[in-house]
């Protein structure tokens, strides 16, 4: 599972690695202590509205923009949720009614510089960090919702909440390195399969998941990991090594 993890690139830098047609004009700052529920950075492929599901060739724009890191469906009547939504399971989330939709047509990629895994052993656990040493950053395949909170009965005239993006991150059986920290790990995409992941007119069904989860293999593989010091706070400090694993 990844419930922690850091970013500390801005929009803009994602944008250049990611190849964006456009990057929202909202900054996050620098993060090594990330959470369920902040604010996020995703990367989607948009279509215009007038030519989505046309089967014209509409053009396709990549874009940065930021999202609430816990995946809220639109059939949601609340923000908060019963279960943990900020990672779904590559196994059965296009069977799933909370995430099933979103595999059809609303895939994200979530960057990270690294992320945050729990070492468990009796009562102890010890905190690791997980990094690429090859690219030196991360493409978590993640799905995204837009949801608003339902106008009540009786609320006439009043003016809906303004839409709100959410996503959440793909998990699947854990393999390489990381495998000896946790039985699960994100499913991290390589850059050529970017474009496949995110591209929305391609309707995605367990087959595309399945993929990415086939296609994130040589990216687990080389994945470096180093047990650093309990997560308090933020900044730089959370990711320096302790003890190589």
């Amino acid at each position: 599972m990844c419930g922690r993890y850091a970013n500390t690139k801005s929009g803009e830098e994602l944008g250049r690695y990611f190849e964006a047609d456009e990057v929202d004009e909202v900054r996050l700052p620098p993060s090594w202590n990330i959470a369920p529920t902040q604010r996020v950075f995703v990367v989607v492929d948009t279509v215009p509205k007038d030519l989505a599901g046309s089967g014209a060739d509409a053009p396709v724009a990549r874009r940065v923009t930021t999202a609430r890191w816990s995946l809220v469906p639109r059939f949601a009547k609340e923000l908060a949720s019963k279960y943990p939504t900020f990672n779904a399971r590559s196994e059965t989330a296009a069977e799933k009614p909370t995430f099933r939709s979103s595999v059809v047509r609303s895939r994200a990629i979530v960057p990270a510089d690294g992320y945050y895994e729990w070492l468990t052993v009796g009562k102890t656990k010890t905190p690791y960090f997980v990094t690429d040493p090859e690219e030196g950053e991360l493409a978590f395949a993640g799905l995204y919702s837009w949801w608003r909170p339902p106008v009540a009965e009786g609320s006439k005239g009043t003016e809906p909440e303004p839409w709100m993006l959410t996503a959440t991150i793909l998990t699947r059986a854990a393999a390489g390195p990381a495998a000896r920290i946790h039985d699960r790990i994100p499913v991290m995409l390589p850059r050529s399969e970017w474009d496949t992941w995110l591209d929305p007119t391609i309707a995605g069904d367990h087959a595309l998941v399945q993929h990415a989860v086939a296609a994130s293999q040589p990216v687990i593989e080389r994945l470096a990991v180093h047990e650093v010091a309990p997560l308090r706070g933020d900044g730089p400090e959370l990711i320096a090594p302790l003890n190589p694993l």
